[in-house]
């Protein structure tokens, strides 16, 4: 049995996704599957790497070194084809945190924040939080898969938005955008002169068939014109220690985000963060590699079963581990769906709704766990479907 089939325990670790199912589903007795974390250890080099600090017991302030940013940048250059200097880089507790303090640094209240929609919750509340106007682009569905509407995005653009919010890879629909559409996106916010903060934090977890493009590699006018907010906390199941990074090539829009972070006391990661972060990039391709084999294999059961067994469908997903899943065919209103998959199929997923009106009747399955908590889920969700018809 290797690490990706071994069920682990979470419960009574203070987990998110396993210890606060009451509060969050108001049931003790539903399999959660929804959080973005992944129910495998992290790799063995981390958690010795861990253990080894740990064992020395002195937790002082910790700087970030050479061999920090070296790791990063080998990283990006070997995964990406992404060549970056030391001298954009600075680093952050989390890729939230970091969007929230560019669009605080680089806007002001009032000021229009794109997003495309549906997408990733926290977008919607750091435009609320900071006072801005939120703008949106809501993406074409059709045929179970999305593109951009690239018509309504320029008319958008033209709305006094200041800032766009990429998300690439895309939460929740999984969608990794191609270089055409990258290029596009780029031309746009060039010409109206629009700020990109891109969050490319499920950018390691791609299916095979698809690839990865860093926005800001595109060309050295985009790079000017982009912040790329990235961590290693998806890849290798690190969230928890809250690490993360940003890169910024224009100089000046460097310095306003920095800034920011010095007005709020942020000057440092944690140690273990920080070890973590290093010693993922240099010795965790191996486990990531693995870890891409054992979710397309997820991604794959799940479509099949779900697809051949009942009238639910599943947007086909080009990286991440989450399955965005159209439950239009049940024809329940979006507070009964949810019900449905909490009473009935004894789920824990996340709501579609979360993620804009757009996805009302989507929900967001986490695949990132052992086939055996897996194939539980996706039974119980067909048992119920069919019951329920």
């Amino acid at each position: 049995m290797n690490e990706f089939t071994k069920v682990h325990s979470r419960k009574n670790t203070r987990s998110v996704k396993w210890d606060a199912i009451q509060s969050v589903f108001q049931s003790d007795d539903v399999l959660p599957m929804w959080v973005a974390d992944m129910d495998f250890r992290a790799p063995e080099a981390v958690n010795e790497a861990l253990i080894k600090r740990a064992e020395h017991g002195i937790y002082g302030y910790t700087t970030i070194d050479d061999d920090v940013n070296s790791s990063v940048m080998n990283w990006l250059r070997k995964r990406h084809n992404w060549e970056i200097q030391k001298e954009w880089l600075s680093y952050s507790p989390g890729v939230v945190p970091s969007i929230q303090m560019a669009i605080q640094a680089c806007s002001k209240p009032g000021d229009g924040i794109l997003i495309q929609t549906p997408v990733y919750t926290p977008f919607y509340r750091a435009v609320e939080v900071l006072n801005r106007k939120l703008i949106k682009n809501p993406l074409i569905y059709d045929n179970h898969t999305y593109s951009i509407d690239f018509e309504d995005f320029e008319k958008k653009l033209q709305q006094d938005v200041k800032i766009f919010v990429l998300c690439s890879p895309h939460n929740p629909i999984g969608r990794v955008w191609k270089r055409d559409e990258l290029t596009e996106i780029a031309r746009l916010c060039l010409k109206y002169n629009v700020l990109i903060i891109s969050d490319e934090i499920h950018c390691d977890l791609i299916y095979p068939g698809n690839k990865h493009i860093p926005i800001a590699s595109l060309s050295d006018a985009i790079s000017q014109q982009t912040i790329t907010c990235m961590a290693p906390s998806k890849t290798f199941n690190l969230a928890g220690l809250q690490a993360s990074y940003i890169v910024i090539k224009n100089k000046s829009i460097r310095k306003k985000v920095t800034d920011a972070f010095e007005k709020q006391g942020f000057h440092m990661i944690n140690t273990m963060g920080n070890i973590a972060m290093e010693v993922a990039y240099k010795e965790g391709e191996p486990w990531l590699e693995q870890l891409i084999s054992v979710i397309t294999k997820h991604k794959e059961y799940v479509i099949s079963e779900l697809e051949s067994k009942t009238s639910l469908r599943v947007v086909q997903p080009e990286g991440t581990y989450l399955l965005w899943i159209d439950c239009s065919s049940l024809q329940l209103k979006t507070d009964e769906l949810q019900r449905f998959m909490v009473e009935q199929a004894k789920v824990g997923l996340n709501a579609g709704l979360a993620y804009g009106e757009e996805g009302m009747q989507f929900m967001r399955l986490n695949i990132a766990c052992p086939m055996d908590t897996l194939q539980e889920g996706i039974q119980r969700i067909i048992r119920a479907v069919n019951t329920n018809k």
